[in-house]
């Protein structure tokens, strides 16, 4: 088990929190031997920033727990997966381990009600922002790691996403736009999608972009969202769907108007 240093600027904690907390152990089957550490998982930067005092934010762990969570999954493809190429096993944990997946897991585990956020971001909807989720995860994976040693965050992190494994494996999975899009377009065109940003929207705090797509130099379509990983998955969607939509209309006939000649 790793030492960790206790010293740090523990965001503030009582006993209303130590209760929150609680109940987040129990949805979560997990336990952590100190609590604090558990605590400052979920310590947003918004919210350290904001918070009087100085105060740590989760930014450290989530830093860790990225890489924790890459290799139990890299270590459990390698060894289920024995006939799979190293290409084959990196498509696997790159979906496995995606925003994408990592903020549904966060969000089945309530994650988003135990995030100490700060106003600005909490008025911008903060709690539903599948980064900060996704990131809130890692942190967390990245605490109990440190807490409680590799053998208790590798249950954890396997019984999460195991299903998720599972999925891609029997190609059952729901791939996402951007990766259909470039597979698509390597096989029609022999060349790759440009995803560029053509505005930025709002505050830093609550930022909206819009990304356009373009194949050969011809733009396929736009997409907006919080993040540029969002934005250019709704333009990968757009592009997608009109390369792949069948064209369903026929060529009318004319109308029959009488006799037809007679030659």
């Amino acid at each position: 088990m790793l030492k960790y240093n206790s010293n740090f600027n523990e965001p503030p904690f009582d006993n209303e929190r130590k209760k929150e907390l609680k109940l987040f152990q129990q949805l979560s089957k997990i336990r952590f031997k100190s609590i604090k550490l558990l605590n400052l998982s979920f310590s947003h930067r918004s919210y350290a920033n904001e918070t009087p005092g100085d105060i740590d934010n989760n930014e450290r762990l989530e830093f860790l727990g990225d890489s924790v969570l890459g290799l139990i999954v890299s270590e459990y493809l390698y060894h289920i997966l024995e006939d799979k190429p190293e290409g084959d096993l990196a498509k696997i944990k790159s979906h496995v381990v995606s925003e994408e997946i990592l903020a549904s897991i966060a969000k089945r585990l309530r994650v988003d009600n135990y995030i100490l956020i700060g106003k600005g971001e909490e008025y911008s909807g903060g709690r539903s922002k599948k980064t900060l989720l996704a990131d809130a995860l890692e942190a967390i994976i990245g605490a109990y790691y440190i807490d409680s040693g590799y053998i208790p965050v590798k249950a954890f992190v396997l019984e999460n996403l195991i299903p998720e494994i599972d999925k891609v494996i029997q190609d059952k999975h729901q791939k996402d736009y951007k990766s259909l899009l470039q597979e698509l377009v390597q096989k029609k065109f022999r060349t790759y999608p440009r995803y560029t940003i053509v505005s930025k929207m709002g505050p830093d705090h609550d930022r909206t972009f819009v990304i356009e797509v373009s194949i050969n130099n011809k733009n396929y379509g736009k997409g907006k969202g919080k993040n540029k990983k969002e934005a250019e998955q709704q333009a990968a969607g757009v592009a997608y769907i009109a390369l792949t939509e069948k064209k369903e209309k026929k060529p009318r006939k004319k109308p029959f108007s009488g006799n037809p000649a007679i030659s």
